[in-house]
């Protein structure tokens, strides 16, 4: 066999969809160094950097930012996560006290904080959730939401986080049942139902939320499936947003979903229930996250005394 034989029977990546004019973004702006340098000052790691969000630069600018935990370095081998993996760091004890800080000097009123999966730990880095919550709401006062890994249904590591009283607590559903093994692997679609569901078994009044990413090649028979699975979960706030391939090792996008599609997505979830959605190509789990929960509250309010509910501004940007 010729060297030109054996080239073409290697698997070649496929090739990346170029991107459509939807999902162009502006360059970095000035403002966003404030942000990315005390970020280094304090020695943290962000959601923002490690999964290459498409909003950084916008957040940034704006003085706003999710908080990554436990590390830089993720147990779960996921297709479409560009966080690193393989050996994992010790935990870092001022941790909480370094994210206290940066979110105070950030001026913060609403504070995101998620982490990598550690499967090598016993609660999976629950008690570092619980400590970090009350780090930042006696520095700062401000509300905190926390976007969680499955902790491996562990159902003591949930509960030790729902006892932190966050106000919003988040775990992404991701994808549909049928692409788990492919998208999420080693986790278990009807776990994040039971964790969803554990939270509010045993704080009834915490908010919940969850998000999918689109363009997989999910249908939307099986989202709808899903957005029903949330609310019989009793899930508050949903997010749906594009699915961007980090790298060419990543999975691929298998269709770019426009605007309007997902405008159409947001309203069939809204008449589903939800207190609150977000749907558009740039959504992300923690984009815009201070209204949204402003905006559940508001709704439960809102349905508690007849009123008209709030929508959300930003939805398709």
């Amino acid at each position: 066999m010729s060297t030109l034989e054996i080239l073409n029977d290697v698997p070649q990546p496929k090739p990346r969809r170029r991107l459509p004019s939807w999902l162009k973004r502006p360059m970095p702006q000035p403002e966003m160094l404030f942000t990315s340098n005390l970020i280094e000052e304090f020695q943290l790691e962000t959601v923002c950097e490690s999964a290459k969000c498409p909003n950084r630069t916008e957040c940034w600018a704006q003085k706003t930012a999710t908080f990554m935990i436990l590390g830089n370095v993720c147990t779960r081998p996921c297709g479409f996560c560009s966080v690193p993996k393989g050996k994992t760091e010790a935990l870092q004890a001022d941790e909480p006290h370094r994210v206290a800080e940066a979110a105070a000097r950030l001026g913060l009123k609403h504070v995101v904080i998620t982490s990598v999966t550690r499967d090598d730990l016993p609660d999976g880095g629950a008690e570092h959730f619980f400590e970090c919550i009350h780090a930042v709401r006696n520095r700062t006062g401000a509300a905190v939401e926390v976007l969680t890994p499955d902790f491996r249904g562990n159902r003591a590591s949930i509960s030790r986080v729902i006892e932190a009283a966050p106000d919003v607590f988040n775990h992404n559903t991701e994808t549909v049942p049928r692409l788990y093994d492919r998208v999420r692997r080693n986790a278990v679609y009807r776990g994040t139902l039971d964790l969803l569901k554990q939270v509010k078994d045993e704080a009834p009044t915490m908010q919940t939320k969850s998000g999918l990413m689109l363009g997989l090649g999910e249908t939307t028979e099986e989202l709808l499936d899903v957005f029903a699975d949330l609310r019989s979960v009793d899930c508050d706030m949903l997010t749906l947003g594009q699915y961007l391939q980090p790298t060419r090792d990543h999975l691929p996008v298998e269709r770019y979903v426009p605007p309007e599609e997902f405008d159409e997505l947001g309203e069939m979830a809204r008449g589903m229930g939800f207190k609150m959605v977000a749907s558009g190509p740039f959504v992300r789990s923690s984009y815009h996250a201070g209204e949204m929960a402003d905006g559940a509250a508001a709704a439960a309010n809102a349905v508690a005394s007849n009123a008209a509910l709030p929508v959300l501004p930003h939805e398709s940007t």
